[in-house]
Protein backbone atom coordinates (compact mmCIF):
# COMPACT_ATOMS: atom_id res chain seq x y z
CA UNK A 1 0.00 0.00 0.00
CA UNK A 2 2.87 2.48 0.76
CA UNK A 3 4.75 1.68 -2.39
CA UNK A 4 0.99 2.82 -4.57
CA UNK A 5 0.07 5.82 -2.91
CA UNK A 6 2.42 8.77 -3.60
CA UNK A 7 -0.14 11.90 -3.80
CA UNK A 8 -2.93 11.91 -0.57
CA UNK A 9 -5.42 14.98 0.10
CA UNK A 10 -6.30 15.14 4.17
CA UNK A 11 -9.16 18.01 4.89
CA UNK A 12 -8.56 19.30 8.82
CA UNK A 13 -11.81 20.86 9.82
CA UNK A 14 -10.46 23.14 12.90
CA UNK A 15 -13.88 23.24 14.10
CA UNK A 16 -13.29 19.57 16.02
CA UNK A 17 -10.04 21.12 17.04
CA UNK A 18 -8.95 21.21 20.94
CA UNK A 19 -5.93 23.91 20.31
CA UNK A 20 -6.79 25.59 16.51
CA UNK A 21 -3.24 27.48 17.48
CA UNK A 22 -1.30 24.27 17.20
CA UNK A 23 -2.54 23.48 14.08
CA UNK A 24 -0.58 26.10 12.41
CA UNK A 25 2.84 24.98 13.64
CA UNK A 26 1.88 21.76 13.01
CA UNK A 27 1.09 22.18 9.63
CA UNK A 28 4.30 24.41 8.62
CA UNK A 29 6.35 21.53 7.30
CA UNK A 30 3.71 20.21 4.59
CA UNK A 31 2.17 21.79 1.89
CA UNK A 32 -1.04 22.83 2.93
CA UNK A 33 -3.95 25.45 1.74
CA UNK A 34 -5.87 27.33 4.20
CA UNK A 35 -9.80 27.13 3.50
CA UNK A 36 -12.66 28.37 5.31
CA UNK A 37 -13.47 25.72 8.05
CA UNK A 38 -9.90 24.51 7.85
CA UNK A 39 -7.12 23.48 5.62
CA UNK A 40 -6.40 20.73 2.65
CA UNK A 41 -3.49 19.02 3.08
CA UNK A 42 -1.22 17.21 0.72
CA UNK A 43 1.72 15.13 0.93
CA UNK A 44 3.18 11.22 0.42
CA UNK A 45 1.79 8.19 2.16
CA UNK A 46 4.60 8.72 5.14
CA UNK A 47 3.79 12.41 4.87
CA UNK A 48 0.17 12.14 5.90
CA UNK A 49 0.45 9.24 8.10
CA UNK A 50 2.75 10.79 10.36
CA UNK A 51 0.66 14.68 10.42
CA UNK A 52 -2.52 12.48 11.16
CA UNK A 53 -0.38 11.14 14.33
CA UNK A 54 0.01 14.41 15.38
CA UNK A 55 -3.51 15.54 14.92
CA UNK A 56 -4.59 13.13 17.04
CA UNK A 57 -3.07 15.05 19.55
CA UNK A 58 -5.17 18.35 18.89
CA UNK A 59 -8.22 16.66 17.76
CA UNK A 60 -11.41 15.43 19.51
CA UNK A 61 -12.25 12.25 19.66
CA UNK A 62 -14.96 12.94 16.84
CA UNK A 63 -13.12 14.15 14.29
CA UNK A 64 -12.93 12.61 11.18
CA UNK A 65 -9.50 12.79 10.92
CA UNK A 66 -8.86 11.57 14.52
CA UNK A 67 -6.44 8.18 14.53
CA UNK A 68 -8.54 4.85 14.33
CA UNK A 69 -11.71 7.06 13.22
CA UNK A 70 -13.34 5.86 10.47
CA UNK A 71 -16.13 8.35 9.26
CA UNK A 72 -19.59 6.16 7.83
CA UNK A 73 -21.26 7.31 4.58
CA UNK A 74 -24.57 7.56 3.47
CA UNK A 75 -26.05 6.64 0.52
CA UNK A 76 -29.43 5.51 -1.34
CA UNK A 77 -30.70 2.46 -0.67
CA UNK A 78 -31.65 1.35 -3.99
CA UNK A 79 -28.16 1.98 -5.04
CA UNK A 80 -26.44 -0.07 -2.43
CA UNK A 81 -29.46 -3.05 -2.95
CA UNK A 82 -27.85 -2.98 -6.36
CA UNK A 83 -24.37 -2.75 -5.27
CA UNK A 84 -24.65 -5.67 -3.02
CA UNK A 85 -26.39 -7.93 -5.65
CA UNK A 86 -24.43 -7.26 -8.98
CA UNK A 87 -21.50 -5.90 -7.54
CA UNK A 88 -20.06 -7.79 -5.04
CA UNK A 89 -16.71 -8.34 -7.06
CA UNK A 90 -16.04 -4.64 -6.84
CA UNK A 91 -16.38 -4.33 -3.16
CA UNK A 92 -14.61 -7.08 -2.10
CA UNK A 93 -11.23 -5.57 -4.17
CA UNK A 94 -12.33 -1.93 -2.59
CA UNK A 95 -12.23 -3.89 0.86
CA UNK A 96 -9.11 -6.08 0.46
CA UNK A 97 -8.28 -8.09 3.61
CA UNK A 98 -8.16 -5.01 6.39
CA UNK A 99 -11.59 -3.65 6.04
CA UNK A 100 -15.65 -4.86 5.50
CA UNK A 101 -17.64 -2.41 4.40
CA UNK A 102 -20.92 -2.76 6.18
CA UNK A 103 -24.32 -1.01 4.76
CA UNK A 104 -26.70 -0.65 8.02
CA UNK A 105 -30.16 -0.16 6.57
CA UNK A 106 -33.04 2.06 8.40
CA UNK A 107 -36.55 1.03 7.47
CA UNK A 108 -37.75 4.33 8.26
CA UNK A 109 -35.70 5.86 5.43
CA UNK A 110 -34.58 5.87 2.00
CA UNK A 111 -30.97 5.63 3.17
CA UNK A 112 -28.10 3.36 4.19
CA UNK A 113 -25.31 4.46 6.33
CA UNK A 114 -22.14 2.49 5.15
CA UNK A 115 -19.36 1.73 7.80
CA UNK A 116 -15.93 0.57 7.64
CA UNK A 117 -14.64 -1.52 10.54
CA UNK A 118 -11.28 -3.00 10.46
CA UNK A 119 -10.86 -6.76 10.81
CA UNK A 120 -7.93 -6.12 13.15
CA UNK A 121 -9.78 -4.11 15.06
CA UNK A 122 -7.29 -1.24 14.31
CA UNK A 123 -5.33 0.03 10.62
CA UNK A 124 -3.33 3.02 9.64
CA UNK A 125 -5.57 6.09 9.26
CA UNK A 126 -4.57 6.58 5.50
CA UNK A 127 -5.24 3.19 4.70
CA UNK A 128 -8.46 3.54 6.36
CA UNK A 129 -9.19 7.01 4.46
CA UNK A 130 -7.99 5.31 1.24
CA UNK A 131 -10.47 2.40 1.76
CA UNK A 132 -13.23 5.04 2.49
CA UNK A 133 -12.52 7.34 -0.64
CA UNK A 134 -12.22 4.34 -2.79
CA UNK A 135 -16.12 3.47 -1.92
CA UNK A 136 -17.17 6.55 -2.69
CA UNK A 137 -16.00 6.85 -5.90
CA UNK A 138 -16.99 3.68 -6.53
CA UNK A 139 -20.58 4.24 -5.57
CA UNK A 140 -20.96 7.75 -6.93
CA UNK A 141 -19.73 6.26 -10.71
CA UNK A 142 -21.86 3.93 -10.52
CA UNK A 143 -24.51 5.91 -8.94
CA UNK A 144 -24.76 7.90 -11.96
CA UNK A 145 -25.14 5.71 -14.42
CA UNK A 146 -28.13 3.55 -12.76
CA UNK A 147 -32.15 4.20 -13.65
CA UNK A 148 -34.77 2.42 -12.38
CA UNK A 149 -37.96 1.46 -14.27
CA UNK A 150 -41.09 -0.70 -13.74
CA UNK A 151 -42.58 -3.56 -15.79
CA UNK A 152 -45.20 -5.74 -16.06
CA UNK A 153 -44.05 -9.49 -16.74
CA UNK A 154 -45.76 -12.72 -15.70
CA UNK A 155 -43.47 -14.71 -12.79
CA UNK A 156 -42.45 -17.21 -15.80
CA UNK A 157 -41.17 -14.37 -17.90
CA UNK A 158 -39.21 -12.54 -15.16
CA UNK A 159 -36.80 -15.30 -14.33
CA UNK A 160 -36.09 -15.65 -18.04
CA UNK A 161 -35.17 -11.68 -18.31
CA UNK A 162 -33.10 -12.35 -14.50
CA UNK A 163 -31.28 -14.36 -17.55
CA UNK A 164 -31.23 -12.81 -20.02
CA UNK A 165 -30.09 -9.66 -18.66
CA UNK A 166 -27.54 -10.02 -15.89
CA UNK A 167 -26.77 -6.49 -15.46
CA UNK A 168 -30.42 -5.69 -13.93
CA UNK A 169 -31.70 -5.74 -10.41
CA UNK A 170 -35.46 -7.31 -10.91
CA UNK A 171 -36.95 -6.48 -7.76
CA UNK A 172 -41.53 -7.58 -7.26
CA UNK A 173 -42.98 -4.51 -5.83
CA UNK A 174 -46.87 -6.19 -5.88
CA UNK A 175 -48.30 -9.83 -5.44
CA UNK A 176 -50.18 -10.27 -8.55
CA UNK A 177 -49.76 -13.99 -8.99
CA UNK A 178 -50.46 -13.61 -12.66
CA UNK A 179 -48.37 -10.59 -13.77
CA UNK A 180 -46.74 -8.68 -10.65
CA UNK A 181 -45.46 -5.25 -11.23
CA UNK A 182 -41.39 -5.17 -11.16
CA UNK A 183 -38.96 -2.86 -10.32
CA UNK A 184 -35.95 -2.82 -12.42
CA UNK A 185 -32.10 -1.34 -11.65
CA UNK A 186 -29.53 -0.70 -13.60
CA UNK A 187 -27.48 0.95 -16.24
CA UNK A 188 -29.22 3.38 -18.18
CA UNK A 189 -27.62 1.15 -21.31
CA UNK A 190 -29.13 -2.41 -20.16
CA UNK A 191 -32.50 -0.35 -19.18
CA UNK A 192 -32.68 0.60 -22.78
CA UNK A 193 -32.33 -2.50 -24.05
CA UNK A 194 -34.45 -4.15 -21.83
CA UNK A 195 -37.37 -1.47 -22.67
CA UNK A 196 -36.68 -2.32 -26.30
CA UNK A 197 -36.96 -5.91 -25.93
CA UNK A 198 -39.57 -6.04 -23.98
CA UNK A 199 -41.50 -3.88 -26.72
CA UNK A 200 -40.48 -6.40 -29.49
CA UNK A 201 -43.19 -8.75 -30.29
CA UNK A 202 -41.49 -11.82 -29.84
CA UNK A 203 -44.02 -15.32 -28.24
CA UNK A 204 -41.29 -15.09 -25.42
CA UNK A 205 -38.79 -12.88 -23.41
CA UNK A 206 -36.65 -16.78 -23.28
CA UNK A 207 -35.14 -15.57 -26.80
CA UNK A 208 -31.56 -14.04 -26.24
CA UNK A 209 -31.86 -10.80 -27.87
CA UNK A 210 -29.02 -11.58 -29.58
CA UNK A 211 -31.04 -14.78 -31.55
CA UNK A 212 -31.89 -14.20 -35.04
CA UNK A 213 -35.24 -12.29 -34.84
CA UNK A 214 -37.50 -8.91 -34.31
CA UNK A 215 -35.73 -8.61 -31.07
CA UNK A 216 -32.33 -8.86 -33.13
CA UNK A 217 -31.20 -5.42 -33.04
CA UNK A 218 -27.90 -3.79 -32.12
CA UNK A 219 -29.22 -1.91 -29.18
CA UNK A 220 -30.94 -4.86 -27.62
CA UNK A 221 -28.34 -7.25 -27.50
CA UNK A 222 -26.80 -8.02 -24.26
CA UNK A 223 -23.11 -8.19 -23.63
CA UNK A 224 -21.72 -11.56 -24.23
CA UNK A 225 -18.92 -13.25 -26.42
CA UNK A 226 -18.88 -13.19 -29.60
CA UNK A 227 -17.91 -15.98 -31.76
CA UNK A 228 -17.17 -14.22 -34.92
CA UNK A 229 -14.75 -11.61 -32.88
CA UNK A 230 -13.81 -14.73 -30.68
CA UNK A 231 -12.02 -16.13 -34.04
CA UNK A 232 -9.63 -12.66 -34.22
CA UNK A 233 -8.85 -11.49 -31.21
CA UNK A 234 -7.20 -8.49 -33.19
CA UNK A 235 -9.78 -7.23 -34.02
CA UNK A 236 -11.70 -4.64 -32.03
CA UNK A 237 -15.52 -4.98 -30.48
CA UNK A 238 -17.95 -2.80 -29.61
CA UNK A 239 -18.92 -2.58 -26.41
CA UNK A 240 -22.57 -2.10 -27.04
CA UNK A 241 -23.11 -4.88 -29.81
CA UNK A 242 -20.50 -6.63 -29.16
CA UNK A 243 -19.75 -6.91 -33.06
CA UNK A 244 -16.59 -6.14 -35.06
CA UNK A 245 -15.95 -2.39 -35.58
CA UNK A 246 -16.01 -1.32 -38.88
CA UNK A 247 -13.69 1.60 -39.63
CA UNK A 248 -15.71 3.31 -41.42
CA UNK A 249 -18.37 3.63 -38.85
CA UNK A 250 -15.51 3.34 -35.41
CA UNK A 251 -16.57 6.69 -33.31
CA UNK A 252 -13.68 7.11 -30.86
CA UNK A 253 -14.01 9.81 -27.89
CA UNK A 254 -12.42 11.67 -26.08
CA UNK A 255 -11.68 9.47 -23.69
CA UNK A 256 -10.32 6.43 -26.02
CA UNK A 257 -13.55 4.46 -25.79
CA UNK A 258 -14.48 3.38 -29.44
CA UNK A 259 -17.98 2.10 -30.54
CA UNK A 260 -19.81 1.20 -33.57
CA UNK A 261 -21.22 4.82 -34.63
CA UNK A 262 -24.79 3.83 -34.95
CA UNK A 263 -24.87 2.25 -31.40
CA UNK A 264 -22.90 5.71 -30.09
CA UNK A 265 -25.49 7.59 -31.07
CA UNK A 266 -28.62 5.19 -29.60
CA UNK A 267 -26.63 5.40 -26.52
CA UNK A 268 -26.14 8.97 -26.42
CA UNK A 269 -29.98 9.06 -27.28
CA UNK A 270 -30.55 7.71 -23.75
CA UNK A 271 -28.28 9.67 -21.91
CA UNK A 272 -24.81 11.93 -23.33
CA UNK A 273 -22.01 9.70 -21.44
CA UNK A 274 -19.32 7.23 -22.43
CA UNK A 275 -21.24 3.48 -22.16
CA UNK A 276 -17.97 2.51 -20.76
CA UNK A 277 -15.96 4.67 -18.13
CA UNK A 278 -19.56 7.23 -17.86
CA UNK A 279 -17.80 10.58 -19.01
CA UNK A 280 -20.31 12.80 -19.90
CA UNK A 281 -20.37 14.80 -23.27
CA UNK A 282 -22.55 17.68 -23.97
CA UNK A 283 -25.75 18.78 -21.09
CA UNK A 284 -27.33 16.00 -19.29
CA UNK A 285 -30.96 16.52 -18.87
CA UNK A 286 -33.01 14.13 -16.31
CA UNK A 287 -36.64 13.34 -15.68
CA UNK A 288 -37.94 15.69 -13.25
CA UNK A 289 -41.38 16.54 -13.69
CA UNK A 290 -42.19 20.28 -15.49
CA UNK A 291 -43.54 23.04 -13.73
CA UNK A 292 -41.47 23.20 -10.37
CA UNK A 293 -40.05 26.02 -8.32
CA UNK A 294 -36.95 26.36 -6.48
CA UNK A 295 -37.44 29.06 -3.94
CA UNK A 296 -34.22 30.14 -1.76
CA UNK A 297 -34.89 32.29 1.73
CA UNK A 298 -31.62 33.30 3.93
CA UNK A 299 -31.90 33.97 7.45
CA UNK A 300 -29.39 35.38 10.16
CA UNK A 301 -29.57 31.53 12.35
CA UNK A 302 -26.55 29.23 12.06
CA UNK A 303 -26.34 25.66 11.07
CA UNK A 304 -24.11 23.30 13.86
CA UNK A 305 -20.36 23.39 12.36
CA UNK A 306 -21.18 26.86 10.73
CA UNK A 307 -21.91 28.88 13.59
CA UNK A 308 -20.17 32.13 12.14
CA UNK A 309 -22.76 32.00 9.14
CA UNK A 310 -25.99 32.36 8.77
CA UNK A 311 -28.11 29.74 6.70
CA UNK A 312 -29.66 29.00 3.13
CA UNK A 313 -33.12 27.34 3.20
CA UNK A 314 -33.85 25.74 0.12
CA UNK A 315 -37.91 25.04 -0.70
CA UNK A 316 -38.53 23.15 -3.73
CA UNK A 317 -42.04 22.46 -5.06
CA UNK A 318 -43.01 19.90 -7.88
CA UNK A 319 -46.86 19.60 -8.66
CA UNK A 320 -48.58 16.31 -9.48
CA UNK A 321 -49.06 15.74 -12.98
CA UNK A 322 -49.03 13.12 -15.68
CA UNK A 323 -46.48 10.97 -16.61
CA UNK A 324 -44.55 11.33 -19.95
CA UNK A 325 -42.78 8.72 -21.58
CA UNK A 326 -39.40 9.48 -19.78
CA UNK A 327 -40.99 8.35 -16.47
CA UNK A 328 -41.65 4.57 -15.55
CA UNK A 329 -45.52 4.56 -16.56
CA UNK A 330 -46.62 7.17 -19.32
CA UNK A 331 -50.07 8.27 -19.27
CA UNK A 332 -50.14 7.59 -15.33
CA UNK A 333 -50.89 10.42 -12.51
CA UNK A 334 -47.90 11.40 -10.13
CA UNK A 335 -47.62 12.37 -6.75
CA UNK A 336 -45.97 15.74 -6.43
CA UNK A 337 -43.86 16.60 -3.60
CA UNK A 338 -42.36 19.78 -1.17
CA UNK A 339 -38.56 19.53 0.48
CA UNK A 340 -36.96 21.83 2.33
CA UNK A 341 -33.14 21.64 2.64
CA UNK A 342 -30.27 23.98 4.00
CA UNK A 343 -27.50 25.07 3.45
CA UNK A 344 -24.39 26.83 5.33
CA UNK A 345 -24.50 30.84 4.10
CA UNK A 346 -20.92 31.63 2.96
CA UNK A 347 -18.54 31.03 0.13
CA UNK A 348 -18.59 27.27 -0.13
CA UNK A 349 -22.39 26.66 0.75
CA UNK A 350 -23.31 30.05 -1.85
CA UNK A 351 -21.34 27.70 -4.44
CA UNK A 352 -22.73 24.87 -3.91
CA UNK A 353 -26.48 26.79 -3.89
CA UNK A 354 -25.63 27.93 -7.71
CA UNK A 355 -24.59 24.22 -8.57
CA UNK A 356 -28.15 23.04 -7.46
CA UNK A 357 -29.57 25.69 -9.28
CA UNK A 358 -27.84 24.38 -12.87
CA UNK A 359 -29.26 20.85 -11.62
CA UNK A 360 -32.79 21.71 -10.69
CA UNK A 361 -33.23 23.50 -14.53
CA UNK A 362 -31.10 20.62 -16.17
CA UNK A 363 -34.21 18.69 -14.51
CA UNK A 364 -31.72 16.69 -12.16
CA UNK A 365 -32.79 17.32 -8.36
CA UNK A 366 -36.37 15.17 -8.74
CA UNK A 367 -37.94 12.05 -10.91
CA UNK A 368 -40.98 10.18 -10.74
CA UNK A 369 -40.37 6.56 -9.50
CA UNK A 370 -40.84 4.40 -5.96
CA UNK A 371 -40.35 5.73 -2.78
CA UNK A 372 -38.83 3.65 -0.25
CA UNK A 373 -39.96 5.30 2.53
CA UNK A 374 -43.28 5.08 1.75
CA UNK A 375 -43.26 1.93 -0.53
CA UNK A 376 -45.69 3.71 -2.90
CA UNK A 377 -45.11 3.69 -6.78
CA UNK A 378 -45.66 6.68 -9.03
CA UNK A 379 -44.64 9.42 -6.15
CA UNK A 380 -41.57 12.40 -6.91
CA UNK A 381 -38.44 11.33 -5.59
CA UNK A 382 -34.98 12.57 -4.99
CA UNK A 383 -33.02 11.64 -7.64
CA UNK A 384 -28.98 11.11 -6.14
CA UNK A 385 -28.00 14.36 -5.37
CA UNK A 386 -28.08 13.92 -1.73
CA UNK A 387 -29.47 17.35 0.34
CA UNK A 388 -29.40 18.24 3.91
CA UNK A 389 -33.16 18.35 5.22
CA UNK A 390 -32.72 19.05 8.43
CA UNK A 391 -30.61 21.30 10.21
CA UNK A 392 -29.34 19.27 13.05
CA UNK A 393 -29.13 15.17 13.80
CA UNK A 394 -25.83 14.85 12.13
CA UNK A 395 -25.87 12.71 8.88
CA UNK A 396 -27.90 9.70 10.21
CA UNK A 397 -30.68 12.52 10.61
CA UNK A 398 -29.81 14.53 7.01
CA UNK A 399 -28.82 17.28 9.23
CA UNK A 400 -25.82 19.16 10.11
CA UNK A 401 -23.22 19.05 11.55
CA UNK A 402 -21.40 16.93 8.60
CA UNK A 403 -18.18 18.88 7.28
CA UNK A 404 -17.41 16.40 4.64
CA UNK A 405 -21.27 17.50 2.84
CA UNK A 406 -20.06 20.36 0.49
CA UNK A 407 -17.55 18.79 -0.96
CA UNK A 408 -19.63 15.32 -1.24
CA UNK A 409 -22.57 16.94 -3.05
CA UNK A 410 -20.28 18.86 -5.08
CA UNK A 411 -18.37 15.23 -6.32
CA UNK A 412 -21.97 14.14 -7.40
CA UNK A 413 -23.17 17.13 -8.93
CA UNK A 414 -19.70 16.72 -10.90
CA UNK A 415 -20.51 13.30 -12.24
CA UNK A 416 -23.61 14.98 -13.50
CA UNK A 417 -21.11 17.74 -15.63
CA UNK A 418 -22.38 20.13 -13.18
CA UNK A 419 -19.34 21.64 -11.65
Amino acid sequence: MKQIITDLTVQIDVTYCKDPGRIKKILQPYKHEKKAHGYIVRGTFEEVDQLMEKLSEVMHPTSPVTRGQIKPVDVSGVVMAYIKDKCDRELKKIEGNTFHIEPLHDKASSTEQVTFRSHQGSSEPVHADFVRQRFITFYQRTASDLQVTSVSVSPHHLRDLQRTFPRLLFEPTTTSPSRPEVTVTGPFLHIAQLKEFLSQKTPSPSKSPGNKGPADTPSSRTPGPSSTLSKDPEVEACPICMEAIENTEKETLRCKHSFCRDCLKRAFDYKPVCPTCGALYGTLTGTQPDGGSMDITKSSSSLPGYQKYGTITINYYIPSGIQKEEHPHPGQPYEGASRTAYLPDFSEGRGVLKLLTRAFRQKLIFTVGHSTTSGRNNIVTWNDIHHKTSTHGGPTHYGYPDPDYLSRVRDELKVKGIE
